[in-house]
């Protein structure tokens, strides 16, 4: 995990840590961490503790970071941030206080929202559907060639991680989160899975972009599932944005200033192609990460779409999923996760259509 913490002025150098360090800083001193984000019930916020992943299915924060549309959004509230390699990494920074909001995939957000009863986060924006793809290496062309196979995702009970579990179960390929059956699921980082894939160690992986797109076209893997075949219309909610509910209660004007800035964000994205590519290989050298090489970015960036829309008729499917994977031990109730008032005032100030929660929260 990579933390920095940016200013109006100047962006100190990155600091790496190790997610149980960053644990042990956010729970280090209850009293500091308790008010330091927050406005002390007047004037804005004092700082806004945003995370992310150097993915490309979070280009929405990777352009929002290095264009400064957040900063400028934010005004006197400071802006720092986190980048973490998948999901459940974030969800133990919320708890643990060390994080105000991040850009997180479903599967992570709905556990959140499960093992909190509801009290802890909500998700007041989308960011990206689709971007996500099983690879594999030469010689395994259908779903049963896979068994006695080794494959990778990023993080046990991250989203992609619950879309593996889930086709292959649907494919009668049994999978534990234990370990063994027809199919080894290893957790990776994504970058190890990238070597282990090239070393021959790995079988293949299911992964957002870049990293289905770096596996294709520096290793040899090829598509063997693209997720946009599996849903409807081919969308599907791949990252979200969550926010801590005490922090959204304490603090609306953060939270307004800092999706105006992610909209901003998706705007350029989705009208400026270009720049918002080269924003995003900015903001991956920027958290600490290498830039893509043109065609492996421009493969990524075809395989999505960025978006403010959460895409929330998809989300109960999305939970479902995660229990049918045994990553949470009960079907998670996300009746009330969404609180999209504030994305849908950004909206309306912009003449734009709002969002609808699909019956699962406030819009």
């Amino acid at each position: 995990m990579t933390i920095h913490r940016t200013t109006r002025r100047r962006a100190l150098s990155l600091l790496a840590l190790t997610p149980l360090a960053a644990v042990l800083v956010a729970c280090g001193d209850d009293s500091d961490d308790s008010g330091e984000s927050g406005s002390g019930g007047s004037g804005a916020a004092a700082e806004l503790r945003l995370g992310y992943f150097a993915n490309v299915t979070h280009a929405a924060a990777l352009i929002g970071v290095e264009q400064g549309l957040f900063e400028a959004e934010l005004g006197d509230t400071e802006l720092s941030t986190q980048v973490f390699n998948a999901g459940p990494d974030v969800v133990e920074a919320v708890f643990g206080g060390a994080l105000d909001a991040a850009y997180i995939g479903p599967s992570p957000a709905i556990n959140a929202y499960g093992q909190s009863q509801g009290d802890a986060v909500r998700i007041i924006s989308g960011a990206a559907s689709g971007g996500a793809q099983l690879v594999v290496r030469d010689g395994i062309d259908a779903p049963e060639d896979l068994e006695g196979t080794t494959l990778a995702t990023p993080q046990l009970g991250n989203t992609q991680d619950v879309a593996l579990r889930t086709w292959l179960t649907e494919e009668g390929l049994e999978n534990s989160i234990e370990g063994g059956g027809d199919v080894t699921i290893a957790p990776t980082a994504n970058a190890d899975t990238l070597a282990l894939f090239q070393s021959g160690d790995l079988d293949g992986a299911w992964l957002p972009e870049p990293w289905a797109s770096r596996l294709v076209l520096e290793a040899g893997a090829h598509v063997l599932v693209d997720e946009r075949d599996l849903w409807p219309g081919g969308e599907f909610v791949t990252t979200n944005i969550i926010v801590r509910t005490e922090y959204l209660e304490e603090n609306p004007e953060a939270v307004e200033a800092l999706l105006r800035g992610h909209v901003a964000a998706v705007q350029l994205a989705q009208d400026d192609p270009e720049a918002a590519q080269t924003a995003v290989n900015a903001g991956l050298e920027a958290a600490g990460s290498s830039a893509l090489a043109a065609e492996v970015l421009d493969r990524a960036w075809s395989n999505l779409s960025v978006t403010w829309d959460p895409l929330a008729e998809t989300l109960e499917e999305s939970a479902q999923h995660s229990f049918d994977a045994g990553t949470t031990p009960e079907l998670v109730d996300i009746e009330g996760i969404y609180d999209l008032r504030p994305l849908n005032a950004v909206l309306s100030d912009l003449d734009l259509e709002p969002v609808s929660a699909g019956g699962l929260g406030e819009a």
